[in-house]
């Protein structure tokens, strides 16, 4: 009886402890586990950036978001099976891929191809998050940070001929966040996204995580009354041109007969504007798509020039649909010539994901890659901006270039430039078309 005894209480034993085994592998599967708020940061040319991201919803349907002060990125998939964590943001071509032990979450972002040009992926480390942080943890000395808010200009040199990059900061309006600054910095080519930070008792970070990648910028207030401002994640290419630039107040960069920042529509200019803006490539079904098409003849075209890779083309992108919505029936044609990498070429799944994010109902074709755009657009001097966009009148005559695109992170400049191309946009509209013209 006592050998019979030994025995149920070891199968006893046996079974709950694969009960509760069961249980775990249960529990860290389902829905429950893996919702909430989680933080930590991503590790990028050795610098710690803070990654922030939330999760919600039920088994059938979860969802997740990169989150950026009060922006969010939402990831287009979330799987989360026998503890493992899979975000995609296809509009990016990246993925979050992670797996949970307890309450960490441990794994990588970055790309989904393995081609040549592809970066590294990076390393991610997540702990459980508070939903609503106390604006007493800023860090050390938040109380007396310097005021640094309102416009700088950051003195430069950059391989796109400019002289000066905007800076604009303001406070952060998260009061869910540890951040007490908003930044963002506009180049010719765009803006870099808005910057969340918070002053550590010398100096403030701010930084952003989102499906287009990781910033991380240091501002430095001098004694002069200068910033010293270093793009922490510049490459050693761009090392140079990207750490330790001088940032001064607008009107003391005019005293020391410093040069502004460039006029967007300054940089890309038209070899022969009497001559009409031509182009030739197929859309995403392989048909040709020509300036020459009927649907072209008499109308005002917006034709810009991007990639589903670029940031401000995604920021652009909105705009151009709303103007296409507006305008279109008055006789506005927008047509989107997308360069792309050569895995993308062959299997444009990033580009059709952007087309759908946005749902856009303008012609996009497929013009080549990135490397190509000289050779493909053979019209424009100095054209070297992503996005850079053509106005063209009624007479297929370029009318107005904007280089780079001010996105909803600097809303200053993103609203004055939608109200200036939606106003060009009328203008053009309303010149009489050259067939008419010529009918009188």
């Amino acid at each position: 009886m006592k050998a019979l005894a030994r025995k149920f209480s070891a199968a006893s034993a046996l079974l709950a402890g694969q009960l509760l085994l069961t249980a775990a592998l249960l529990h860290a599967s389902s829905p429950s586990a893996i919702d909430g708020l989680w933080e930590g940061t991503a590790t990028v040319r050795g610098q710690q950036v803070p990654v922030r991201l939330q999760i919600t919803g039920s088994a059938s349907h979860l969802e997740a978001s990169l989150l950026n002060g009060p922006e969010r990125s939402p990831a287009s998939s979330v799987t989360f099976q026998d503890g493992k964590l899979l975000l995609s943001f296809n509009y990016f071509a990246r993925t979050l891929e992670a797996n949970l032990a307890g309450d960490q979450l441990t794994g990588t972002f970055g790309l989904t191809s393995n081609a040549p040009h592809a970066t590294p992926r990076v390393p991610v480390a997540l702990h459980r998050g508070t939903a609503n942080a106390s604006s007493s943890e800023t860090g050390p000395d938040s109380s007396i940070s310097p005021d640094i808010r309102g416009d700088w200009e950051i003195a430069v040199s950059s391989n796109k001929g400019e002289s000066a990059w905007l800076l604009r900061i303001q406070p952060s309006a998260d009061p869910g966040s540890r951040t007490t600054i908003k930044a963002v910095v506009q180049r010719i080519d765009g803006d870099t996204g808005s910057l969340y930070g918070s002053w550590d008792g010398h100096q403030y970070t701010a930084s952003h995580f989102t499906a287009a990648g990781p910033a991380l910028y240091s501002i430095v207030p001098q004694p002069d009354g200068t910033l010293r401002v270093s793009n922490l994640l510049a490459s050693d290419a761009l090392r140079a041109q990207s750490r330790d630039l001088v940032a001064r107040r607008p009107v003391e960069a005019r005293k020391e007969n410093l040069a502004a920042p460039t006029q967007s529509t300054q940089q890309t200019r038209i070899k022969d504007p009497a001559t009409p803006f031509t182009f030739s490539f197929p859309d995403l079904a392989g048909k040709q798509v020509s300036s020459s098409d009927p649907r072209f003849r008499d109308k005002v075209v917006i034709v810009a020039i991007g990639g589903s890779w670029c940031p401000n083309c995604h920021d652009e992108a909105p705009l151009l649909e709303s103007l296409y919505k507006q305008f279109h029936s008055r006789g506005l044609e927008i047509v989107d010539l997308s360069f792309e990498e050569e895995d993308q070429l062959q299997n444009p799944t990033r580009l059709r994901a952007f087309i759908q994010r946005y749902g856009i109902t303008y012609p996009v074709l497929v013009a080549g890659t990135p490397d190509q755009l000289t050779e493909k657009i053979t019209q424009a001097d100095n054209l070297n901006c992503w996005p850079t966009s053509f106005l063209l009148g009624r007479d297929g005559r370029v009318r107005e270039v904007h280089a780079g695109f001010a996105g909803p992170a600097n809303p200053e400049a993103h609203n004055a430039l939608e109200e200036e191309v939606t106003a060009t946009v009328q203008r053009l509209l309303a010149e009489p078309s050259p067939s008419r013209t010529a009918a009188k």
